[in-house]
Order: C-alpha cells, then structure tokens, then sequence
C-alpha cells in the first residue's frame, strides 16, 4: 500500500510494501519485500533498503556530509546506504550517505550514523547514539543510549558499550588541525565490556574480553581479559 500522500520516486518496490503519508522515497532507490516505511521518512537517491526492514516517522537515509569551509577534515563519500533484511531504523535517525548496516541491526530514535561507516548484524545502536564517520562495529555489538563514538574507530563482535560513553581520537584537541595519520579513535576488541559514563582516550586498545568499569578514564591501553577502574584507569583484576 503506497498512500497518495507520499512522494515515490522510485519503482523499484519490492512486493507487499506500505509507504505512509507525507514519506518522500526519491529515483534510484531499492525497497525490498514487506518494506515499511511510516510518515514524514525522507529516503535519498543510492539507498538500498532490504526486505522486511521498518523504517520509523522522521528518519533521513541518505544525508549527504556538508562540506563547510569550518570542517578541518575533507569530506568523501558515495552515494549509497545499504539497510540489511529485517532491520529497524528508529524515529528521527539520521543515517549519512556511505553507509551500510547488518540485517537484523537496530538503529534507535534520533540516532546519528556518519559516513563511511559499518555495521554488522544483529548490532543494537541506542537512542541518541552518535557514531562518527570511518567507525567499523562487528555482529552482534550493543552501544546503549547517549554514548559518543569517534571518527576512525575499530569496535569488534559481541562488545557491550553501555549508556553515556565517551571517546576521544585526537590528543591535540585540534589545534593542529585534521591529520587522518594521527586522528585514530579507540579499538574495541571483541567481547569487551565498557561499562556507563566511561571515557576512551585517542589510539588506546581495549583488549578482547576485557571490562572497563563505570566512570572509568582509560589513558592507556587494556590487555585481554583485564579489568580496569578508576581516574587514570588501572589493572585490578587480569584475565
């Protein structure tokens, strides 16, 4: 069912699709099978949605990058999205251009999803999430409502990053300017556990399966398997 309130652009419209009113689905977009997609959703030229995904009133796939003169960092991309079968995209998420995302992956409300970003399946990214641009984010990974992910991050398979996370990818605060050799974000090995309010410093390594505990300040790199607490973050209990 397609209302004649929307815009639809394109005819590439997979079977048993529902368009609500006042939804704009711009030329050379994919819609694929018992796709839903409720009022007030803008979906950009290049966005390829796969089967059975919902997508919620007010979301924007396709945002392009705006490449103001005040950016320190050059903007590139490609005009494509790419939304895995089954997956769900909250209210008011905004997903940029150059992106692709796993099926069965949760996006929530008013979540903000870069360029050049990947995400794997399964994944869950929390209300008011920001995920910056270049982040990678493996099968099955939690990130929890409120937390701030860096540009140029690495973030493996069944990690849990809880509510009001921080990271950082650039020591000099930016007064050197954009230097993609040395703005590099935090990595996240797979099975780590960041506990609520933490805070990643630029380049550090959280090891597969090591814990950072609430509130923690991480400066330096976590082994594998360690537990790490407290303002600078240290070892109190190794794998």
């Amino acid at each position: 069912m397609i209302s004649a309130l929307a815009v639809v652009e394109t005819q590439d419209i997979g079977a048993g699709v529902v368009i609500h009113p006042f939804a704009v689905v711009r030329n050379d977009v994919h819609l694929g099978d018992g796709v839903i997609v409720h009022p007030h959703v803008v979906i950009e030229p290049g966005v390829s949605v796969g089967d059975f995904v919902e997508i919620f009133s007010g979301a924007i796939l396709g945002k392009a990058p705006s490449p103001t003169a005040a950016l320190s960092r050059a903007v590139s991309f490609e005009r494509r999205v790419e939304i895995g079968a089954h997956a769900s995209i909250g209210p008011h998420a905004v997903i940029y251009y150059n992106v692709r995302i796993g099926a069965h992956t949760l996006v929530g409300d008013a979540a903000s999803i870069r360029e050049e970003c990947v995400i794997g399946e399964r994944a869950i990214v929390g209300r008011h999430v920001t995920i910056n641009y270049a982040v990678t984010i493996g099968d099955r990974t939690k990130i929890m409502d409120h937390t701030w992910l860096a540009g140029n991050m690495v973030i493996g398979s069944d990690v849990f990053i809880s509510g009001g996370v921080l990271t950082a990818n650039d020591n000099n605060l930016g007064r050197s300017g954009y230097d993609a050799e040395h703005a590099a974000g935090p990595t996240i090995e797979d099975g780590a556990q960041i506990g609520v309010g933490a805070k990643l410093l630029p380049g550090v390594v959280i090891g597969r399966a090591a814990t950072v505990a609430a509130g923690a300040l991480v400066t330096v790199d976590v082994e594998p398997g360690a537990l790490v607490m407290g303002i600078p973050a240290r070892v109190v209990r190794r794998g």
